[in-house]
């Protein structure tokens, strides 16, 4: 039994739609000979009229109304199939979950989000803010897809995949009499009343790390949680800090001195996902964009101009 193939349908259904032989070829934007061929040949192949001829419009015949109803299924299947992909295609209707650091958190991941979001206009977006202690149980419960992280995440159901390296940096609030520097040392900042993350924290270990380089102890006045109150007790002059640069990684922060930092410290950014989980398409995007702004942070490097 003879059967129609996607072609056919689509002319036999602009030749419905139009009525005419001419206007189901403008509908293709194909020669009216080539459509008049396909419906002749369609009829005869199948042993069926579909159309009654007369003064050159065309109508479905009688006899053929139960392929014409099926034909209206189908395309309404078709454009059903067309607007689910178009979408997904924006992001409409579906979400991405994902979570980050707080260093990551402060300024590049809007800058990521801004890219995701002009890709995917009504895509919801769940971003989280945790601590690495928090990562394990977000990840193996499935909650996101990823975390960003300034650390690797160390289970052996989760992979980590590194992205990004920056540096450590000086703080000092704005006027700050070290800030005649270009470079400050861990002892330059041993005298100053030091604002940090508790060294216990991996976080606060890698902000520790200059001065155990330096041989000298870590003379924290204030400690905060996350970097971002770290950088506004500096800025609102309580003291100094090291801190990752990607936490101040805006061009213009008022009231706030970046410095180069002597001892090199790098400071690592990775993804970590659930071991085995296949990414969405969504997630991927998010992904390479942290990368990419990541990458733009540490080449543009506001804190290096200041210091030139």
């Amino acid at each position: 039994m003879p059967e129609m193939t996607l072609r056919q349908i689509e002319v036999i259904r602009a030749v419905m739609m139009t009525g005419t032989i001419s206007g189901a070829a403008d509908m293709l934007n194909v020669s009216a000979p080539g459509i008049s061929r396909l419906v002749k040949h369609t009829e005869e192949s199948l042993g069926i009229r579909l159309f009654e001829r007369k003064a050159g419009l065309f109508t479905p015949s009688v006899e053929a109304s139960r392929v014409f109803d099926q034909l209206r299924e189908v395309y309404k299947g078709v454009e059903n199939l067309q607007l689910a992909v178009g979408t997904l295609q924006k992001g409409e209707d579906v979400r991405l979950a994902f979570a980050t650091a707080p260093s990551i958190a402060q300024f590049i991941a809007a800058r990521a989000l801004r890219s995701v979001r002009n890709r995917y206009d009504y895509l919801f977006v769940d971003m989280n803010v945790l601590k690495i202690e928090e990562t394990v149980d977000y990840l193996l419960l499935e909650r996101g897809e990823f975390v960003i992280m300034s650390s690797a995440v160390e289970n052996a159901a989760i992979e980590n995949e590194e992205i990004g390296e920056g540096r450590l940096v000086v703080v000092l609030p704005e006027g700050h009499p070290l800030a005649r520097k270009h470079v400050i040392s861990a002892t330059d900042l041993a005298s100053e009343p030091l604002i940090g993350v508790d060294p216990a924290d991996p976080y606060g270990a890698l902000l520790a790390q200059p001065f155990v380089r330096a041989g000298v102890s870590v003379p924290h006045a204030m400690r905060g949680r996350f970097a971002q109150t770290v950088v506004s007790l500096v800025r609102h002059g309580l003291g100094v800090a090291v801190i990752d640069e990607f936490s101040v990684a805006e061009v213009y922060m008022p009231g706030l001195e970046r410095r180069a930092l002597a001892e090199d410290v790098r400071v690592k950014s990775f993804v970590a996902r659930k071991k085995g989980r296949v990414l969405s398409g969504f997630a991927e995007y998010a992904i390479a964009q942290f990368q990419r702004e990541l990458g733009k942070a540490v080449a543009g490097r506001p804190w290096s101009r200041i210091e030139k």
